[in-house]
């Protein structure tokens, strides 16, 4: 009986081998295909997917983001600007609005967090993102100190305003509105002006 149950779990472990060494190898678009099969085909597995992916969806830190943030912009360099500024095959492009496009791509990644979020009614997880997005423009406005921050002196702000009108749009609880205007009150005071055309 104990070579039997030795039998059987050698088999597993070396299926459980196998199975790894697949998922190692298979790509992402590949992966997220399986998943979805597995969650149409079964409710059990269907749940356990939802379980497991808002573990991964629910863990926000906004320090965590704003400081992400605020390296990101911090590490763009203006020699792009320069190289890539100018008259071109294209026509003339302006430094300024070069350096404008590049701040925007930048904080692409961290709009899409904040859009999934709201897409998912997830509005705790919604705020502390923005909460992040709107410190970390705040820290850059402050604390930068790169020669790219010159070219873009009013983004910081203008970005900041869009970012909290798209979500105040798109959110629909009072407490956590209420909450988000007490947060930029406190840490904002001089932007706080964006609150006045709510």
């Amino acid at each position: 009986m104990n070579k039997t149950f030795q039998k059987k779990n050698k088999l597993s472990n070396s299926r459980s081998k196998n199975i790894k060494q697949i998922l190692n190898n298979i790509n992402a678009d590949s992966a997220l295909e399986i998943l979805k099969k597995l969650a149409d085909e079964d409710i059990n597995i269907s749940e356990k997917i939802e379980e497991l992916a808002l573990g991964y969806l629910t863990e926000v830190n906004p320090d965590s983001i704003a400081e992400n943030i605020f390296n990101d912009l911090n590490s763009l360099e203006v020699e792009e600007v320069w190289d890539n500024s100018g008259s071109t095959r294209d026509g003339y492009i302006a430094p300024y609005e070069l350096a404008s496009e590049m701040f925007e791509e930048t904080l692409e990644t961290y709009l899409e967090e904040l859009r999934k979020y709201q897409k998912l009614s997830m509005n705790k997880e919604a705020k502390l993102t923005c909460m992040g997005i709107l410190k970390g423009l705040y820290m850059f406005k402050k604390k930068a100190t790169t020669e790219f921050k010159g070219y873009v002196e009013d983004d910081p702000y203008t970005n900041f305003t869009e970012v909290f009108e798209e979500w105040a749009e798109m959110n629909k609880d009072p407490k956590i509105e209420k909450n988000m205007y007490e947060f930029v009150i406190k840490n904002f005071p001089e932007w706080s002006n964006v609150l006045k055309n709510k």
